[in-house]
């Protein structure tokens, strides 16, 4: 075993994982090998490009570190095996490969499209076999189409937010935006975050605090100046 010298300092980068996780899954699971395998794969798929949410056995039984410290092919089969029958993951057998989701919105609605022959998993990228139904665009196309090119800085804030919120939320936003031309993440994300915390209401697309209106009748960013 290796001594581990402890988390560094500065900023880490940390895995979401569901509280239900925690709550009632983890006293249930008694096999270390199911344990690992879904702690690795809750893990690989959080920051896969493009937000994927599945890996294939050939990708997991090829990572040396991990299958070393799992014990071997054998122990993968069984901690694979459990997790699928737990429900935890979804297994699909492609022509070539063994796919594993996670077994979330995400996962189920990638799955779907799958088994519908709307997508191959062999012979394309895995970005596109996993990722966003072709009629509606992710959070990143969406990004470079209504703000620019996308850079490394923001890319992992978006895949959390796509994580967070749902497809349609998100689309929504970016549009709002735009009508709006305001082309700016945090903007967006401030429209996103008012939904969550007080509701959509009744759907309609407002997306404003009671500043940003009296702003934009007022006189813009004078509008705190005007008596009314």
């Amino acid at each position: 075993m290796s001594d581990f010298a402890g988390f560094p300092a500065g900023k880490l980068r940390f895995t979401s994982i569901p509280d239900l996780f925690f709550s009632q899954l983890l006293p249930e699971i008694e096999d270390l090998a199911e344990l690992k395998v879904i702690l690795h794969l809750f893990w690989l798929l959080h920051d896969r490009p493009g937000g994927a949410p599945c890996a294939s056995w050939q990708e997991l039984a090829s990572d040396g570190v991990f299958l070393e410290g799992l014990g071997g092919e054998e122990a993968l089969r069984r901690g694979l095996d459990k997790a699928v029958e737990r429900g935890v993951l979804v297994r699909v057998a492609g022509q070539e490969r063994e796919w594993y989701f996670l077994n979330d919105q995400r996962g189920r609605r990638a799955v779907e499209r799958v088994r519908e022959g709307r997508v191959k998993l062999e012979g394309v990228p895995l970005s596109y076999a996993c990722g966003p139904s072709p009629e509606r665009p992710n959070i990143f196309t969406l990004y470079e189409q209504n703000i620019g090119l996308l850079q490394p800085i923001i890319a992992e804030e978006l895949a959390q937010a796509e994580k967070e919120y749902p497809p349609e939320w998100i689309e929504e936003a970016f549009r709002l935006a735009a009508e709006r031309n305001v082309r700016r993440w945090r903007y967006i994300r401030g429209i996103l975050e008012r939904w969550a915390a007080q509701g959509r209401g009744d759907g309609k697309l407002t997306g404003d605090t009671e500043e940003e209106r009296r702003r934009r009748l007022l006189g813009g960013k004078y509008a705190d100046y005007i008596k009314h």
